[in-house]
């Protein structure tokens, strides 16, 4: 039985500082050993369930934050930019099921810690199929397309009411309480990180209870950005519409290319963004 972790870090353990979620950045140091610590407590609970092989994908910002070297040595890990499918890489059909770990709540969530969808300030809303979308949304339908349920959610309060919401029945773990953006009520690390191992132990023995989260197809991905600089460059990738002076189109039958355009989306956004000085 395999079992597959994405793993971002704006919900870990203990994190509401946007300092904390960057190389260089005040605390991020010991925010890559907490995030690792919550991917670990799920690799120890599905094993404790009877997994045969954990992967790891590392899915926030550079990808290159887990500690290798603190990881479970029972599981395997996919670290480094250039993943064609971000936050889903390495996600194939023959997964018992996805967790994901240390996940947010999307943009405009009033007590979401650190809340955002895929760009912290160029993305103002994400819509698929004309619906609106967070992460966990978009990489579920990613999960599902392949066939492969979610069993697990990590993250805070409010990312947990959004994946019940959306996924059902699904095991959840809140390891904070958003009071505001950059300001949540916290359990200790140790207390936390117990709860994630019982719940992915939970998850595991119960797998027969979920089912994909199965999105029809066509695909159609918008994206509602905070500038119409970025809108127009982002309009330039072939396939990809202007529909509106910040808005944004993109149709496929493939959920793969859903996944695979975040990645060019968010380089032109950066680009622009950065360029742009106090109007990006």
């Amino acid at each position: 039985m395999k079992i597959y972790l994405s793993v971002d870090m704006e919900g870990v353990t203990g994190l509401t500082d946007p300092e904390e979620m960057h190389a260089g950045g005040r605390g991020y140091e010991r925010g890559c050993e907490l995030m690792t610590g919550d991917a670990n407590a799920v690799v120890a609970g599905a094993f404790d369930a009877g997994a045969e092989s954990v992967l790891i994908n590392d899915a926030h910002g550079s990808t290159k934050n887990l500690r290798i070297d603190m990881i479970d040595p029972r599981a395997t890990l996919i670290r480094g930019p250039g993943k064609p499918h971000r936050m889903g890489q390495g996600l194939t059909p023959d997964f018992a099921a996805a967790c994901f770990v240390g996940y947010h709540a999307r943009a405009g969530v009033q007590h979401g810690v650190l809340n955002h969808t895929w760009m912290g300030k160029e993305i103002q809303n994400v819509y698929l199929n004309g619906e609106i979308c967070g992460e966990t949304r978009l990489v579920a339908g990613f999960a599902g397309s392949l066939g492969v349920p979610v069993a697990l959610i990590t993250g805070d309060e409010a990312v947990c009411e959004e994946a019940r919401e959306l996924l059902g029945d699904v095991e959840t773990v809140a390891v904070k309480k958003g009071v505001d953006r950059f300001s949540a009520e916290l359990l200790p690390p140790t207390v936390a990180q117990a709860r994630i191992r019982e719940a992915a132990t939970r998850a595991i023995g119960r797998l027969a209870d979920f089912r994909p989260y199965v999105v029809a197809p066509p695909y159609t991905l918008g994206v509602e950005w905070n500038s119409t600089a970025i809108a127009a460059g982002c309009g330039l990738v072939p396939g990809t519409r202007q529909v509106g002076p910040r808005h944004t189109e993109f149709s496929t039958d493939d959920y793969r290319e859903i996944m695979a355009l975040f990645g060019i989306f968010a380089m032109i956004a950066g680009s622009v963004a950065c360029g742009s000085g106090i109007y990006g």
